[in-house]
């Protein structure tokens, strides 16, 4: 096998391969020759069939089969030979000449081919001392505690229609009908027909509970409430929505203690054990929040520290994955660029930078993990499977069989436990010092953290290094939720 070098550029890498027919043709024989034990033809002894009888009749098949493994002999000798490591796999370009192909096929002419490849980029991870960053904390008051479980008791509640032309209150559970308007134009999302509204619930948006405090059955009202700057839907986030609004009915509350008869009908011991289930349900979300936080803040400042050359193959698949979830939204929501008060290029530009960021935090992570050990037990694994199979009721088997079978979509369940331990190593170096800020401002998205489209905050599972010609298993990536 001749190969020889052709580019050796930034991460990219080209070689010509050359297998001479020679070479061929003695592989041939020496498969043809093992299968002559073994097969039997009509008209021949055991093992006596001629090699030119079976060239003929299995000589083809063979030499495909040949030719791939020449093709991954070629790969796997270039990477160890050259000590590389795989941004992604090799492309194959054979001959655009159908004549070498099938010469070569028939082991009469030499192979040849390209082996085009990227290669991860050499860079210093240096220290993580020196990272300072703070850590939101809140803690869980009684008054947040009591909150909740008035929710629960709300959803618990038994109604009962007001008297007509009584005036709703505070409390009072509504039933409407109401279409939203944005300057006058309805928007997708904003129309509803028989909607419970229990007023004071704050399930709605800000002003649209409050808008309806004293409507009678059967009223119209015109209500306007604020979308939150932090919406999740970025096309309503900020904006005034007027909403035409219909009350079907008004139902008052009939009261409801709360107490350990209450607190045992939802299957705990008493209503002091229902508080702290919730006490701990609540610390829980919290620390998630605060974990995502200062993760954030984290990968804001590796951002800032590193910069390197990225395989343009890692980013043009991160930025295709992206891309193709903002189209998919814009048709979602019947939206353009314009309507985001931007054009293609300029969106193609921003969602490039979120890309490309992206690669490179995925490629810090996935250094960080490689030279801090990091490893990822069967135990994990098996919990991450069984999570997954959860998200969908009844088809639990055949979600566990699709990643037991496929090592592709297991190193997708792979890649967020790799990320975290990456995270948690250099969390465990820098300082942290924990900040106490109160629940609502935890719980707000900070400007920064708010995605343009939901598509930004979805993990870069492209971010995947290559360690061999073989698919990879672990592939860390860089969470941006």
């Amino acid at each position: 096998m001749q190969v020889t070098e052709t580019l050796s550029e930034g991460l990219r890498r080209a070689y010509d391969v050359v297998i001479p027919a020679s070479d061929l043709a003695s592989k041939l024989d020496s498969e043809l020759n093992d299968l002559k034990t073994k097969v039997r033809l009509n008209g021949f002894r055991p093992g006596k069939a001629p090699l030119s009888h079976l060239r003929r009749v299995y000589g083809r098949s063979i030499m495909a089969d040949l030719v791939q493994k020449q093709i991954d002999a070629a790969n796997k000798e270039i990477i160890a030979g050259h000590n590389l490591r795989l941004a992604m796999q090799p492309r194959i370009e054979l001959s655009k000449e159908q004549t070498e192909i099938e010469a070569a096929l028939e082991a009469k002419g030499d192979l040849a081919f390209k082996i085009e490849l990227e290669v991860l980029p050499q860079f210093e991870l240096g220290s993580f001392e020196d990272i300072a960053l703070e850590r939101p904390v809140a803690d869980v008051t009684d008054e947040e505690v009591e909150r909740f479980v008035q929710r629960v008791a709300d959803n618990r509640r038994t109604f009962n229609d007001r008297p007509e032309g009584e005036a709703a209150e505070t409390g009072d559970r509504l039933t409407v009908d109401f279409v939203g308007k944005i300057d006058g134009v309805e928007f997708d999302g904003g129309k509803a027909e028989a909607i419970d509204v229990i007023l004071g619930s704050k399930n709605f948006i800000p002003g649209f509970e409050e808008a309806l405090v004293g409507a009678k059955a059967g009223e119209q009202r015109v209500v306007e409430a604020r979308f939150p700057d932090n919406y999740a839907n970025s096309a309503l986030a900020g904006k005034t929505g007027v909403f035409d609004t219909k009350v079907n009915k008004v139902a008052k509350a009939e009261a409801l203690a709360i107490d350990d008869e209450f607190a045992k009908s939802l299957g705990y011991e008493s209503l002091e054990a229902m508080h702290k289930a919730i006490r701990d349900r609540l610390e829980g979300d919290y620390a998630r929040v605060s974990r995502e936080k200062v993760k954030r803040r984290l990968l804001d400042e590796l951002a800032k520290r590193y910069s390197f050359e990225l395989p343009r193959g890692l980013v043009d698949q991160e930025f295709g994955q992206i891309w193709a979830q903002v189209e998919r939204e814009q048709k979602a929501q019947a939206r353009t660029f314009a309507d985001e008060n931007t054009t293609e290029e300029a969106a193609r530009a921003e969602y490039l930078a979120i890309a490309e960021r992206r690669v490179r935090l995925g490629l810090v992570l996935a250094e960080v993990g490689r030279s801090a050990n990091v490893q990822i037990t069967d135990e994990e694994m098996s919990r991450a499977l069984i999570e997954r199979a959860r998200a969908f009721p009844g088809q639990e088997k055949e979600v566990w069989d699709y990643y037991r079978n496929n090592q592709n979509a297991l190193a997708e369940l792979r890649a967020p436990i790799y990320e975290e331990k990456a995270v948690d190593h250099i969390l465990g170096i820098a300082k942290i010092e924990d900040k106490k800020i109160d629940p609502e401002a935890l719980l707000t998205l900070e400007e920064d953290e708010a995605p343009k489209l939901a598509v930004a905050a979805e993990p870069a599972l492209a971010a995947a290094p290559v360690e061999s010609a073989e698919p990879a298993e672990a592939a860390p990536a860089a969470s941006e939720g």
